[in-house]
């Protein structure tokens, strides 16, 4: 309802802003059907199935999930509990770095101030550390759990590989942390681990040299070790996560049992 001189009430102005956003190329190809935002389809298992498979969030989700995959068990959600227990080190881990400087003058004294002087500092890095420990306990219990099932075995001998690839990395980022408060315990680390690596045929002296930033250990080698383990680790990591959860997918969802 217009007013007597013919302009527009504020309703009307909202009515007709919203009714041509709605209408916009942009807001069509976001909220369109099949979208995590709109269903737009009728309810039928035919359509459910659609709107998953047209969703990038949903399709980490099957379509339909077998009755074994949601038992209650001892090896219930394994794999899931290690990739909570990664994006909790992920989120614990960016609080750290504001307080930690990757030198060896410094790296000790700044882990001592997190844990004395800053709030919840003791806190987030034994949440970080423990974590930790746990992230390569249930992924050692995850990959025993489907060597155990059987489900290494066609058509998932792929997801096999990169399920080791995993807790290969897994253990790299756990040993690459480990040596970060670069205390008497991270050199004697540093130490075995760049000389176990220099007996690596062929390119062993190459590989200990640019681990080492040198031919012993010196300031560069802390920063070298440092990188790896915020950078580019995780960055690995996370490209063979979503590969190894497409391929769970894929291969028909979680592998039951024997």
């Amino acid at each position: 309802m217009e007013r007597p001189n013919g302009k527009k009430t504020p309703a009307q102005r909202v009515s007709e802003v919203v009714d041509k956003t709605q209408g916009s190329q942009a807001w069509n190809s976001i909220f369109r059907p099949g979208s995590v935002f709109r269903k737009g389809y009728t309810d039928s298992p035919r359509n459910r199935s659609y709107v998953i498979m047209n969703s990038v969030l949903y399709h980490l989700h099957p379509v339909k999930v077998k009755r074994h995959a949601v038992k209650v068990s001892y090896t219930l959600c394994l794999g899931g509990l290690s990739f909570f227990l990664f994006i909790l080190l992920t989120i614990t881990g960016i609080f750290l770095m504001f307080f930690y400087r990757p030198t060896a003058a410094q790296a000790w004294n700044d882990i001592y101030t997190l844990q004395t002087s800053v709030a919840f500092g003791l806190l987030v890095r034994n949440m970080h550390r423990w974590a930790a420990h746990l992230m390569v306990l249930s992924v050692f219990l995850h990959m025993a759990r489907v060597f155990y099932h059987g489900a290494y075995k066609p058509p998932r001998e792929f997801n096999w590989v990169i399920g080791v690839i995993l807790l290969t990395l897994t253990l790299l980022l756990s040993f690459t942390g480990y040596l970060l408060p670069w205390d008497q315990l991270a050199l004697w680390a540093v130490t075995v681990g760049t000389n176990m690596m220099g007996y690596t045929p062929v390119f062993g002296d190459q590989v200990r040299f640019v681990l080492l930033g040198g031919k012993e250990i010196g300031t560069d080698t802390l920063l070298r070790w440092y990188v790896l383990h915020v950078l580019f680790v995780p960055f690995v990591t996370v490209i063979f996560l979503a590969i190894h959860f497409w391929r769970v997918r894929k291969d028909g969802g979680i592998s039951g049992p024997l």
